[in-house]
């Protein structure tokens, strides 16, 4: 598909409420921000001056030394380190559950194996430097490639170009042959080596937005920045893959261009079968500890914002809540709130399976994936990820997806919650206040909030992107902002407790604010609706588009009026219900 260029947000100033084809709709930038409802503002106030930037940043220079997969020692290590943290900062470890913070280790049985390498490095034979190696490019070596024989292991290098089809292999001897192909590392390994005795391959393959295919237009970072991946594991093969930088691949052409070459590679690498690990903090409610707000943020993959911002995010604002309740500057909450640490998805799941109960009563899930980045570096600005409505369903020009893409939503799988428009108003909050940049996207889904969304919970995600570092070898600790980790700290903290311990005042606040919120989308989506229909071929069908969006808007927003009902920690009063429905009415 098309994709749509990203209209910018900037919401210490203004809301992009987006617009149509001929003419984009921005709101006025003197717009005042709605204030907090009153439980929220004073969770912002309690959290916002006790969020530790410097404690927060170490845990993401502490994880970046580790290439993390479930069962590794580096997962394992960050693991252990983020309980210590939490263990100093108050969470109790031991001792009866008699209301007070608790962390504990959960394991599960591992279906995979974890993996790591001590070295991974190739070079071409005769020349001094090599083309890749752990200490210079962190992540070249894939994901279960084996160790070679001792001395490392010397193969000819064939070139097969995409290496994304049969043709690519015809006429060129494989077997026994190290195969350079720019195609995607996975299909690349079982064309060569599944298919014809390769013992290894090289891919160059990297996301557009991450480096340009035109060597002229690239910078010398560029030259040198990979995407790293990884093979099926096979036992029996015991083969390798490494991807490539554009200055390495280009030294393996350049050479070959010379003559026949000879690669060597040298490498040690483990495979681990240890159980998978969750880390959960709990803060319990008082009045309705059985339900619960969950947080949670992944701890393997490599990289310094993937994601030890988040995991390191998701501790700093955890200490802050439970300092701030300590010191009695904010209640504890009403419901509990559960922070989780854990392997992306399969430890979501994990959970769920392992705690139906609890699963049943989750209120509301925010993800934190990739939440710390310095965007003067990176490129990418911090987004929320939107609990899918219909931006999900229809592509409109006020609401692009990211360069992620779509997310394949169904119409009948939308269900209106309050929760979208409850924490980009707390996003607002701090934006007006520091500056910070701040868009949304629609659902597009691939992290722990899919999870807890199919399971039924609202569920939203906090992240960056596009970042020109993602999955790469330079995702480093340099790319990472610990005023950025505090703004989405904040934001989330404040978010989650309010909805943990909202009353029936702060209920009526957020069905103000959503029939708002509800009121402009619906003009919105007229005026642009109204655009799109003039500019169509098929004016017949666009109308009929368009009225299935105002009717699927008409729909969310009176489902999110009703979930006002179930915010108040205690029972929703008569006058609550009672404007819920005017609100509904008025809707229709």
């Amino acid at each position: 598909m098309i994709r749509l260029a990203r209209q910018v947000l900037i919401i210490a100033t203004a809301v992009a409420l987006g617009g149509c084809a001929a003419r984009p709709l921005v709101r006025a930038a003197a717009e005042p921000v709605p204030p907090l409802p009153p439980s929220a503002e004073r969770a912002y106030q309690a959290v916002a001056p006790r969020f530790d930037r410097v404690t927060t940043m170490e845990v993401v220079n502490f994880m970046s030394d580790y290439w993390r997969l479930a069962a590794n020692p580096g997962y394992n290590a960050s693991i252990d380190h983020l309980r210590d943290l939490l263990i100093s900062a108050g969470f109790s470890a031991d001792g009866p559950a008699d209301g007070r913070a608790r962390v504990r280790v959960d394991a599960y049985e591992h279906e995979g194996r974890g993996w790591d390498y001590q070295r991974g490095t190739l070079s071409i034979d005769g020349e001094p430097e090599p083309l890749l190696s752990r200490d210079r490019d962190r992540v070249s070596l894939a994901i279960n490639s084996f160790s070679t024989p001792a001395g490392g292991r010397r193969a000819r290098l064939v070139d097969v170009g995409a290496g994304a089809s049969d043709a690519d292999f015809d006429g060129k001897s494989i077997k026994g042959a190290v195969v350079l192909g720019d195609g995607p590392l996975g299909p690349l390994w079982q064309q060569a080596v599944r298919q014809r005795g390769a013992t290894g391959v090289i891919s160059t393959q990297i996301a557009p937005y991450i480096r340009p295919f035109d060597p002229a237009k690239m910078t010398e970072e560029q030259k040198d920045v990979l995407q790293w991946g990884s093979i099926p594991y096979h036992a029996a093969m015991e083969s390798f893959g490494f991807k490539a930088s554009w200055r390495a691949a280009a030294r393996m052409r350049e050479a070959l261009a010379r003559g026949p070459v000879t690669v060597h590679a040298d490498i040690a690498s483990a495979f681990y079968t240890g159980q998978n690990r969750s880390l959960i903090a709990e803060i319990p409610g008082r009045s309705r500890p059985d339900e619960r707000i969950v947080l949670v943020a992944h701890v393997q993959e490599p990289g310094a914002n993937d994601n030890a911002s988040g995991a390191a995010t998701l501790y700093g604002l955890a200490r802050a809540l439970l300092e701030a309740i300590q010191a009695g500057a904010l209640a504890p909450p009403e419901r509990t709130l559960t922070f989780m640490w854990l392997d992306e998805t399969r430890g979501s799941r994990e959970w769920i399976a392992a705690y139906p109960a609890e699963a049943k009563l989750v209120r509301h899930m925010f993800s934190l994936d990739m939440t710390g980045q310095d965007t003067s570096r990176t490129g990418g600005t911090f987004l929320i990820e939107k609990q899918a409505d219909p931006t999900a369903v229809w592509p409109r020009p006020s609401d692009p997806s990211s360069e992620w893409g779509s997310g394949n939503v169904k119409p009948e799988a939308l269900r209106g919650s309050l929760l979208n428009d409850v924490h980009v108003t707390v996003a607002r909050r701090r934006a007006a206040e520091t500056g910070w940049v701040v868009r949304t996207n629609p659902y597009e889904g691939g992290s722990d909030h899919t999870v807890f969304a199919q399971f039924g919970v609202p569920s939203l995600l906090n992240w960056h992107f596009t970042d020109r570092y993602y999955h790469t070898n330079q995702d480093t600790p340099d790319k990472t902002s610990p005023a950025t980790m505090e703004h989405v700290g904040v934001t989330v903290a404040t978010s989650a407790w309010f909805l943990a311990s909202a009353d029936d005042a702060d209920a009526r606040v957020v069905l103000e604010m959503l029939e708002d919120a509800a009121t402009r989308r619906l003009a919105l989506e007229r005026e642009q609706g109204a655009g799109l229909v003039a500019a169509a071929t098929d004016r017949q069908g666009a109308e009929q588009v368009e009225r299935q969006v105002i009717a699927a808007w008409v729909k969310w927003y009176g489902e999110a009026f009703d979930s006002v009902l179930t915010l108040p920690a205690g029972e929703a009063s008569d006058e609550l219900r009672a404007a819920v429905a005017a609100a509904r009415a008025r809707l229709k």
